[in-house]
């Protein structure tokens, strides 16, 4: 049984893998067998990150770049092929926004988090899945948010972008089975440095509060969220396609402390 979820000698390219959840797939990916292309902007955080998957006697690329550059992405994926022979593995974690109200989101902030949230996941399936297609087939994970089925004041951009993604998701899964299957993540409050940075800045109570709304009485780690995708990249998931996997402590709204007055 656990052989099915192993990714033996598979070739997967991880975005945003320089820390937090990326950096926790890519080590999930080596320890269950995967060799592992590592991309984001930071070099020096993504060498660190390819001595763990080393450690595991696993091959690492270490590809920095920036994943809104489409041309980047063509680079990326020409690379994978040309340095560890195929690709197998998509697994779209880089994006983000920065969010704020309706009336304070004009409407180039919310085209420019839609190139990285969705378009550049796009462009890199788009390049990848002939190669895929090339071999057994393959899979892709799209990291999502529980922000994208919430409506949570002030979080226009990131909500709206992260909705998209999910229901690309769904229709990629449908235009691609049965050879590849495409399936999402969705975190909810996870501790990365982002989060404790700005947990650090609202304080105790903040931190509390969060806890109080989540009925697994705590925050998630980069590991709870790597340990979901790596269960919908391996074999254990062969039946799966098209689901967007909420992994949120069983939190039925948002945990996050909102203070933004009546209009």
């Amino acid at each position: 049984m656990l052989e099915q979820f192993l990714l033996t000698d598979r070739v997967a390219i991880v975005t945003g893998a320089g820390r937090g959840i990326g950096a926790a797939i890519a080590t999930a990916y080596a320890e269950a067998g995967a060799d592992v292309v590592l991309t984001a902007r930071t070099e020096s955080a993504l060498v660190e990150v390819a001595d763990r998957v080393r450690a595991h006697g696993r091959r690492a690329v270490v590809a920095p770049g920036d994943v809104n550059d489409l041309a980047f992405l063509a680079e990326l994926v020409e690379r994978t092929v040309e340095e560890l022979g195929c690709v197998d593995l998509v697994v779209n974690n880089a994006g983000g926004s920065v969010s704020q109200p309706t009336l304070d989101t004009e409407s180039r902030k919310l085209e420019a988090s839609f190139h990285f949230n969705v378009s550049a996941p796009l462009e890199l399936v788009r390049l990848a899945v002939p190669n895929m297609l090339a071999r057994d087939g393959g899979a892709v994970v799209n990291i999502g948010s529980v922000a994208g089925t919430n409506a949570n004041r002030g979080s226009l951009t990131h909500s709206v972008t992260k909705a998209a993604l999910a229901q690309m998701t769904r229709v990629m899964a449908s235009d691609l089975a049965p050879r590849v299957r495409v399936n999402a993540v969705l975190p909810g409050a996870i501790e990365t440095e982002a989060l404790r940075w700005w947990l650090d800045e609202k304080g105790a109570d903040a931190r509390a509060e969060m806890v109080r709304n989540t009925p697994m009485r705590r925050n998630g780690t980069p590991e709870d969220i790597a340990a979901a995708v790596l269960y919908l990249s391996s074999p254990a998931a062969a039946w799966v396609t098209g689901k967007l996997l909420e992994v949120d402590g069983g939190a039925l709204g948002a945990v996050l402390p909102n203070d933004l007055p009546d209009l």
